[in-house]
């Protein structure tokens, strides 16, 4: 029987680059999946590319406690896993008279995890082991980034929040992070035109990570081999940070 069957799984952000293979890889092991994105037009065409057999669609921006609880509702039933991987990558003008992007930044990567993670505490299915939560954070909490000042304190913060919820949720539901590096999708492409050849070869693997190369290691969050690994992240970088 594959891993995931009869079980639902609400995907955030799963309209984007890691989040359609992400989705693709949990189908692939006979979950249904829920994806929630803010984009409709990019929901469509992620529905086309990987077919209407136990896939839901949901557009949201995720911005108040209700639209969260609206998101994991719209699975139909208790959810098995919420991996939450919308997000914003906002350039800080780093001025007094512009707090916006730090607004932004916290609200639609940290906040939102908070919520959802209140609304998952009672909507989570562990009738076959622990529930899961995945929460994205990202490398820029470990090395910092100079132009996205907001983004690397937001993606810290999903850190901290990750260890308490896995305090918190246990032994119910096993909360884990990824911290990708710089994989090749829509949103690091400005980032990747600018930093070029040079930050690639920073990277022990000499190249860029690709979207599947992160939703393998989702997938292992959720699955039951992951069964005694709980308020970890997980970098998926190449190296970079490390080597």
């Amino acid at each position: 029987m594959a891993e995931f069957a009869g079980k639902r799984i609400v995907v955030t952000g799963g309209a984007g680059g890691i989040g359609v293979e992400t989705v693709r890889t949990l189908l692939a092991h006979g979950a249904h999946v829920i994806l929630v994105d803010k984009d409709a037009d990019r929901l469509s065409r992620a529905r086309v590319d990987l077919g209407t057999a136990r896939i839901g669609t949901l557009q949201s921006t995720l911005d108040t406690p209700q639209a969260c609880a609206e998101a994991l509702d719209s699975a139909g039933a208790k959810v098995a896993a919420l991996i939450h991987l919308a997000g914003l990558f906002e350039r800080d003008p780093f001025e007094a008279t512009d707090h916006g992007v730090w607004d932004r930044a916290i609200a639609a990567n940290l906040t939102n995890a908070y919520d959802l993670a209140v609304a998952f505490a009672s909507r989570y299915d562990n009738r076959d082991g622990p529930a899961r939560i995945v929460l994205t954070s990202s490398v820029a909490y470990r090395r910092g980034s100079a132009g996205y000042p907001p983004y690397a304190a937001a993606k810290a913060g999903l850190v901290g929040l990750t260890r308490s919820l896995a305090r918190r949720l246990a032994p119910d539901v096993l909360v884990n992070a990824v911290a990708p590096g710089l994989i090749d999708t829509r949103m690091a492409a400005e980032t990747i035109a600018e930093r070029g050849e040079g930050y690639k070869n920073e990277i022990p693997l000499k190249r860029y990570g690709q979207p599947a190369e992160v939703a393998s290691v989702i997938r292992f969050l959720c699955s039951k081999d992951s069964s005694y690994v709980n308020g970890q992240t997980i970098t998926v970088d190449g190296g970079i940070t490390n080597a």
